[in-house]
């Protein structure tokens, strides 16, 4: 279910797993325990902080995200990194989450960025097939723990080993000055 909108992903757990509560019902609950949880220490990739505030000096930043708006936006606040992203976009307001490009695609839109001359940073399958079919270029920082397919891995123009690795350069050479 990785990358799937809440309203995929609680439907999914509904009609597919046979859990008994309305979906609606499902993503409340997901979305209240991890508020409860994030609020005693988000979990920050080390080195994640850094790379954002080096990118937003050069570039206009997006977040397209599969997690729910309250929890984008409870991120943001206790990381302290809302004024880093110009636009925020969650699974749950296009029509479709990842692999679907819809995410991204509003992203861009939002931003007044063609696709093309957008960089993703992605950690997982979903997510890099995502970025991948909205025309974006893309960098794989694949997740340890729930390592990407090397199919979904072939489609990143770069790849790094960790978010320290993430740098202006980096992006810089795939889009070249002035790109988002």
């Amino acid at each position: 279910m990785m990358g799937m909108s809440s309203l995929e992903w609680s439907r999914y757990m509904h009609e597919e797993l046979g859990v008994a509560l309305a979906p609606e019902r499902i993503s409340d609950i997901v979305v209240g325990r991890l508020e409860l949880l994030y609020r005693e220490g988000v979990p920050l990739l080390p080195g994640a902080r850094d790379a954002v505030t080096e990118l937003h000096r050069f570039w206009p930043l997006a977040l397209a995200s599969s997690a729910n708006r309250p929890i984008i936006e409870l991120v943001l606040e206790l990381t302290g990194m809302s004024g880093e992203f110009e636009a925020t976009v969650s699974a749950e307001e296009v029509p479709h989450g990842k692999p679907a490009p819809d995410v991204y695609l509003e992203a861009a839109r939002r931003l007044g960025v063609e696709t093309g001359a957008c960089a993703a940073v992605e950690d997982s399958s979903n997510g890099l097939r995502s970025a991948a079919a909205a025309g974006m270029k893309v960098i794989a920082i694949p997740n340890r723990e729930f390592a990407p397919d090397d199919d979904a891995l072939a489609v990143a123009d770069v790849v790094v080993g960790s978010i320290a690795e993430l740098s202006a350069e980096v992006v810089e050479g795939l889009l070249g000055q002035g790109e988002a």
